[in-house]
């Protein structure tokens, strides 16, 4: 009975959330907007809510043609079908935005689906009218929601890289019907992050156990060091309101078992869901209390905390197992290795009011309160300048979102030279980008540089093909020349051949005498 009752409050935590992750939501600043007809056209855009999953080009836009599926494109993409209907029922075509309806299945398996198919980015048409819209509902439909959902992701949005909103059903009922009427349509997403000033302030929520952070946070360190004071980094760990999932009873007892700390207050999941054995939630708040207490010691003044990074990467290459994962031994020589003072963090965690007595922690109460105020509900969760990162967390992604951040002209060399690069970890180590540049106005148009400027490997295609041609032509040139002159030493000895034969002798003799004079040709 006990296995059961923390996922149920847990999940009450979740949804009493959902509002504040609506609120996350809207922080971020994108814009849908209408170019073509200009009927449609609104100067501050539509309304939209923007996906939990995904990859939006940050800092960029994707302006296409829109195609309506006329479908929840939930299986048997058919890309003949739809509207504006094409001569010959021809495919769409490359690259487009898709709109599609809500409903039938999931929204991961919808833009999943319009992935598969080409397109650049998705747009779910909402179905349902919302009760604060009275113009919208009419005979035809009685019933209406409160608020719009949230994309949230399913659990398997990892391998979706394309951006996707949802609009609301009244403005997407306008849409469609010019669609419908075989009209053209032409929408733009696009993205930008707030940049106030010369620093970007990035935070991630996460907890140490989540395999994601976990690869994260191992390689995300020489880019946080490459960024320098420039970038300011904040790490908060997600920790579990115990009093508000009745964790702590009337009568004051513990009621979750190993999942929590301080008799009940502070929790986490299970990372192996056995209470008996194994690491436990207990063990995971503690380990989040420590690096807690590492980041202000190491990391708080300066928002680069090197001995922090040092600190996770040490411990998950050493101590991320359940044998070792709470062993004093193996924390010490993680300490060691990334230059921790152990005594002054083993003091912070007890001053704090540490995790044994019925008690509080004011670092561990501070955490829930952040967490609450940003309304985080999905973890991992990075934020750049305060706006939330959507898709995939990995080192690059959070990178171009950090150097699309500065002011214009105060972003820091190593974004100038490696901000637009796919492989930004290759790219700070080699100081030279491997890949093609990463253009994100130019993504879903077909291009992948910036306008007026060539790519890494296209100007080095071209400079070894003019190396190419020019030893190409220097050579034939040289071959040439050569046999020229041969044909021209050929001429004059045929003008004496004719002399040499009255005599009756070889024509060449003279060119090999072995009567002691010397040879023409030696």
């Amino acid at each position: 009975m006990m296995t059961k009752f923390l996922p149920l409050g847990l999940a009450a935590t979740l949804l009493a959330s959902t509002q504040a992750a609506d609120s996350a939501t809207r922080s971020v600043t994108s814009r849908l907007m209408v170019h073509i007809p200009h009927s449609l056209f609104r100067d501050q855009g539509y309304e939209h809510r923007e996906a939990l999953f995904g990859t939006p080009p940050y800092g960029g836009s994707i302006a296409q043609t829109l195609y309506y599926a006329d479908s929840e494109l939930c299986d048997n993409v058919d890309p003949t079908k739809g509207f504006p209907t094409r001569e010959g029922n021809t495919p769409w075509q490359a690259p487009f935005i898709l709109m599609v309806d809500r409903g039938g299945c999931t929204f991961v398996k919808k833009v999943r689906n319009a992935q598969r198919a080409g397109a650049a980015g998705v747009i779910i048409a909402d179905n349902v009218c919302l009760c604060t819209d009275p113009e919208c509902k009419n005979e035809f439909s009685t019933t209406c929601e409160t608020s719009e959902p949230i994309m949230a992701d399913d659990g398997s949005g990892s391998d979706i890289s394309i951006p996707s909103f949802l609009i609301f059903k009244r403005d997407a009922d306008l849409i469609k019907t010019e669609l419908k009427n075989n009209s053209p349509v032409q929408l733009e997403m696009s993205w930008s992050l707030p940049s106030p000033d010369d620093t970007v302030e990035y935070d991630l929520w996460t907890v140490p156990t989540d395999p994601l952070s976990k690869t994260f946070m191992q390689n995300f360190r020489p880019l946080a060091n490459a960024l320098g004071t420039h970038a300011q980094f904040t790490p908060h760990m997600y920790i579990y309101d115990g009093q508000r999932t009745h964790c702590i009873g009337n009568d004051g007892a513990n009621y979750c078992y190993t999942l929590c700390t301080n008799n009940g207050r502070y929790c986490a999941t299970d990372p192996d869901n056995d209470l008996d054995k194994g690491i436990s939630g207990a063990d995971v708040v503690k380990e989040s209390l420590r690096r807690i207490c590492i980041w202000k010691y190491y990391g708080e003044e300066d928002g680069v905390g090197d001995p922090w990074w040092a600190y996770v990467s040490e411990f998950t290459a050493r101590c991320d197992t359940p044998e070792y994962f709470m062993h004093d031994d193996c924390i010490n020589d993680a300490y060691q290795h990334a230059g921790i003072d152990a005594d002054a963090i083993s003091k912070c965690m007890r001053d704090s009011g540490g995790t044994e007595g019925d008690n509080d922690n004011s670092y561990l109460k501070m955490a829930i309160s952040s967490q609450s105020e940003r309304g985080v509900v999905v973890l991992p969760s990075a934020f750049v300048n305060n706006a939330a990162i959507r898709g995939k967390l990995s080192s690059s992604s959070i990178f171009h979102a950090i150097c699309a951040g500065f002011a214009e002209g105060t972003e820091p060399d190593i974004c100038n030279s490696c901000g637009r690069c796919p492989d930004a970890i290759g790219c700070v180590n080699s100081g030279v980008c491997a890949g093609t540049p990463y253009n994100p106005a130019a993504r879903g148009a077909g291009g992948s540089t910036p306008a007026g400027t060539v790519s890494t490997h296209t100007f080095a295609f071209w400079m070894l093909f003019v190396v190419a041609a020019f030893g190409g032509v220097g050579y034939w040139h040289y071959n040439k020349t050569r046999e020229d002159m041969r044909e021209q030493v050929r001429g004059i000895l045929a003008e004496y051949m004719p002399l040499e034969d009255q005599d009756g002798g070889n024509p060449m003799d003279f060119a090999g005498s072995k009567s002691g004079t010397v040879p023409l040709f030696s």
